[in-house]
């Protein structure tokens, strides 16, 4: 294996050895040192060798970087198989018509993206040409993570490959109609085409990590071998400031990910001008890369620039090229050889020299054009170096120009970025660059013509043929035509229908117990993918540790502490926990890639996030939305939830409002269960939706968000009365009434008012209940709303239904229909949680919540402050029958002071 530490080869490849003899006798020497005293000393004295030559000024590359100039020199590039001229032809309709499309939809004022898949293009076609596995090959083929601002050249791609018709292009970024095209990689939006959504900046880096990271779970566990599977992300040298995009490097190293490619377009430009104006991008990303364990290959110039390389015998253009920033080198580009000449050349004798020996023509060929990333051979080389590298993974560092053949008023353009369109002239003099067989009169009334060379062309062939080879079209997903997973035996759920007796039980060690149940089950068990971001003992599942294993590509290679002990440490190459270190967004990751798996890999997996609830929506709602797009199930667990049950931990720990971000989310079904019950029918309901038979209408591409609680208490048996099961999916059923419930009220024509409560809520209202009928005369029922959420979504479903003269009425009010008095709802939330369905409920509504933030106190201190405990729900619930004259407006006053509020 080689070592992506050690130094690559670089300027050393490309000067000649004036002296031999010297450099044989310091490398005896360090032989000699080596021999005698070891390695390590051999390394203490290179390291204080290379400070000294730092410290006297002398310009050697840092130990984490070498010198700007290719990794693989020309020397040693393989050569390419293929036809060079026909993917030459192919990339320049792909060219075209990407350009095409952008042009066309701007008159419609809907945008687009021209300069980056300009730069891009040999990236891609070199691996749709050469390394890209279609998903008809064996396993699963790769995985693409396509850059989003690169979408309309995969479309011409897809255009020239007959997948696209010219409506289709005509349609980018206008879908109302049904046959558009989605701005970027979007696989709700165009399921048969993308599979991962990339556009939400850093994402994509983080993602393709863990999908290569769960590709290797998958086989390590004997699920599916899917070891020929690699996964290739395209990203672009300004996404790399994101913090997603580098925060799991060291993970696909220590864990050996040689399946990942990142491949890094470093055009040095960001929507705005310079990625890194006054330095180097690529030395940078370079050091950071290799820093953290990658192999590193630089592609940075092209085979224009073999013959200054080659006049450089005093390493003076090496060293030239290292101290010009990015910015520098944007300017050259739009510059004559003149400037170039002066400002380049000029500042070194031994390259004012070297100028003199080169044509105008030759400086601007090589400052222009000649960059590693726009040449077939250089890319191929570099894909090739990274497939076949053992021990890490790759990341390919190719320099391009951003807006490359779109002419002069594009290449490296600090506004290139927002440009939209070329002239009609511009595309003529960009048709003769790309040698185009389409004539001055293709262009009618001004409107650029799509180029296609014939459904039969040799083009078209040679594509078409190259991808069969490599496993068919691509990038593709695929809809596995999946059985339905069985279901779990219904023991597992029916166990938490009687209770817990006097026993108290969180709902967060009840939704943990019921796991551990269905992971044993014979069918199903091995698909389930518990993750849990170093969390686990805090959610009582440190049990499953020794059963089912802590998954590590090394097993365990030490003697745990704790090893004495029955629920010990233990990890495994095939085990089932993916216990990520203090990572939310890793964690989601791991989620994303596994609730995909029935897309990806055509095979069903079960993951369930466990999480602190504060740390979920609010920290990585933008991988939720990820996950939603990219048709991700699954079961996300917000534990320790609420705004006032941890709130030792205080303010920061204290959640109140996942639920309403969670509302935001099309693809979240979000519940709040109060009871164990509960969530065993939500989880037996949700595993029949997403992963067994759904009923007709329901979509299976959904996630559930349920929130658990860290507070013990007594869990009560399930209601046996009708309906109970579907009010519990729905969103709300009665749980009892005053007269079920055993509370006595002494008029028989008691003032009567409904109690709504979700979560942990509920145990307040229950008390309640029982304080309005023995101190206030008043009967109180009591409904357990698992869904908010799920009722709004409902009612405005019916609404919309409304609109289209069907008539439908609302859950909600179907389930409230007749029940008497006022509503009063009670969350541990923010109060826009409850009221979320307060315009579809007919009777007098009124609500309270935990707004505001959250503090370090009891529970019982933080629900008085808040206004939620049983005590305020009392004076609440008297209020709001006072408002209505059912009791004495007295009682309310005589409430607060009798209960200090």
């Amino acid at each position: 294996m080689t070592d992506p530490n050690a130094i690559q080869p670089s300027a050393l490849d490309q000067l000649p050895d004036r002296d031999p003899e010297e450099t044989a006798e310091w490398q005896a020497s360090l032989d000699a040192v080596a021999k005698a005293a070891g390695p390590h000393r051999a390394a203490y004295l290179m390291r204080r060798t290379l400070e000294r030559a730092e410290g006297n000024g002398i310009a050697l590359p840092k130990l984490l970087e070498t010198d700007y100039v290719n990794t693989i020199p020309t020397a040693a590039e393989p050569s390419a198989p293929g036809d060079e001229e026909m993917e030459r032809k192919i990339t320049a309709w792909n060219r075209w018509n990407a350009a095409a499309m952008v042009t066309r939809g701007s008159k419609h004022g809907v945008g687009g993206h021209i300069a980056t898949f300009a730069s891009a293009a040999w990236l891609y076609e070199t691996g749709f040409n050469h390394f890209f596995r279609g998903k008809e090959a064996d396993g699963s083929g790769d995985q693409l993570y396509i850059q989003g601002h690169a979408s309309p050249g995969i479309y011409a791609r897809a255009f020239l490959d007959g997948r696209l018709t010219e409506q289709h292009l005509d349609n980018f970024r206008q879908e109302a109609g049904g046959e558009g095209l989605p701005s970027y990689p979007h696989p709700r939006r165009l399921p048969w085409l993308w599979e991962f959504p990339t556009v939400s900046m850093g994402l994509g880096p983080l993602s393709a990590i863990y999908q290569a990271r769960f590709n290797r779970y998958l086989t390590n566990r004997d699920i599916k071998d899917v070891s020929a599977s690699h996964v290739w992300a395209f990203l672009g040298d300004g996404e790399m400031d994101e913090p997603e995009s580098t925060a799991a490097l060291a993970l696909a190293s220590r864990e050996g990910l040689d399946n990942l490619t990142f491949v890094i377009n470093c055009n040095l430009q960001r929507l705005d001008g310079p990625v890194r104006a006054n330095f180097k991008i690529v030395q940078e990303l370079e050091a950071q890369f290799r820093g953290a364990g990658w192999n590193v290959v630089k592609t940075l110039w092209g085979t224009a620039w073999d013959e200054l390389f080659q006049l450089d015998t005093t390493g003076a253009l090496v060293r030239r090229l290292r101290e010009v920033p990015d910015a520098q080198v944007q300017t050259y580009q739009t510059r004559d050889a003149a400037y170039i000449r002066q400002d380049f050349f000029g500042k070194d004798p031994a390259l004012a020299e070297m100028a003199k020996l080169l044509s105008d023509d030759k400086i601007l060929e090589c400052f222009h054009l000649s960059r590693g990333g726009h040449e077939a051979r250089k890319v191929y080389a570099a894909y090739k170096a990274a497939v076949e590298f053992k021990g890490a993974p790759t990341v390919i560092l190719a320099q391009t120009v951003k807006g490359h053949t779109l002419g002069e008023g594009f290449a490296s353009k600090n506004a290139n970025h927002q440009m939209k369109k070329l002239s009609v002239d511009e595309f003529k003099a960009m048709r003769d660059l790309l040698e185009l067989p389409i004539k001055d009169s293709d262009f009618v009334d001004g409107v650029v013509p799509y180029g296609h060379p014939g459904a039969d062309s040799p083009e078209v062939r040679y594509l078409q043929e190259r991808r069969a080879a490599l496993g068919g079209p691509a990038p593709a997903r695929r809809t596995h035509a999946l059985a339905p997973l069985p279901a779990p035996a219904d023991k597992a759920f029916a166990s938490f229908d009687k209770g817990s007796g006097s026993q108290n039980v969180a709902t967060t060690m009840a939704f943990v117990r019921l796991v551990k149940d269905l992971v044993r089950d014979k069918e199903t068990g091995k698909r389930w993918v518990p993750i849990v971001p170093d969390e686990a003992r805090t959610f009582g599942m440190e049990s499953l540790f020794p059963s089912l294993g802590i998954y590590s590509p090394k097993g365990q290679t030490y003697e745990p502490v704790d090893r004495d002990q029955l629920m010990y440490y233990k990890e495994a190459e095939n085990g089932q926990i993916l216990n990520e270190g203090i990572t939310e967004a890793g964690s989601m990751a791991d989620f994303i890639a596994a609730s995909t798996a029935y897309s990806t890999h055509g095979e069903a997996m079960i993951p369930f996030y466990i999480f602190y609830s504060m740390f979920g929506w609010q920290r990585t709602a933008d991988q939720m939305w990820q996950l939603g797009d990219q048709l991700g199930r699954g079961f996300l667990v917000g534990a320790t939830a609420g705004r006032t049950t941890l709130t030792g931990e205080g303010l920061q720990h204290a959640d109140g409002h996942s639920p309403v971000i969670a509302a935001t989310n099309p693809a979240a079904l979000s519940y709040d269960p109060a009871f164990a019950y509960e969530i065993a029918t939500i989880v037996k309901d949700g595993l029949r939706r997403m992963y067994g038979e759904a009923a007709p209408g329901e979509d299976q591409n959904v996630f559930y968000y349920l929130t658990v609680y860290n507070e013990p208490v007594p869990q009560p048996a399930k209601p046996a009365v009708p309906g109970v099961d579907e009010g519990i999916v729905k969103g709300l059923y009665r749980f009892n009434t005053a007269e079920s419930a055993g509370v006595e009220v002494a008029a028989a024509n008691a003032p009567r008012i409904q109690l709504l409560g979700s979560g942990t809520a509920i145990h307040w209202v229950l008390k309640a209940q029982k304080l309005l009928a023995e101190e206030w005369g008043v009967a109180a029922d009591v409904w357990s709303a698992t869904s908010w959420t799920e009722l709004r979504r409902d009612a405005l479903e019916a609404d919309a239904a409304l609109l289209r003269g069907e008539e439908r009425i609302p859950y909600v009010r179907r389930a409230l229909e007749g029940a008497e008095g006022p509503v009063l709802a009670v969350s541990d939330y923010m109060r826009q949680v409850p009221d979320q369905i307060a315009q579809w409920v007919e009777q007098d509504w009124s609500s309270l919540g935990a707004d505001g933030f959250g503090l370090s106190d009891t529970r019982e201190a933080a629900r008085r402050h808040f206004g939620v405990d049983a005590e305020s729900v009392v004076v609440a619930a008297l209020a709001q029958l006072a408002r209505r004259g059912e009791v004495k407006a007295a009682a309310v006053k005589e409430a607060r002071e009798r209960y200090g509020l």
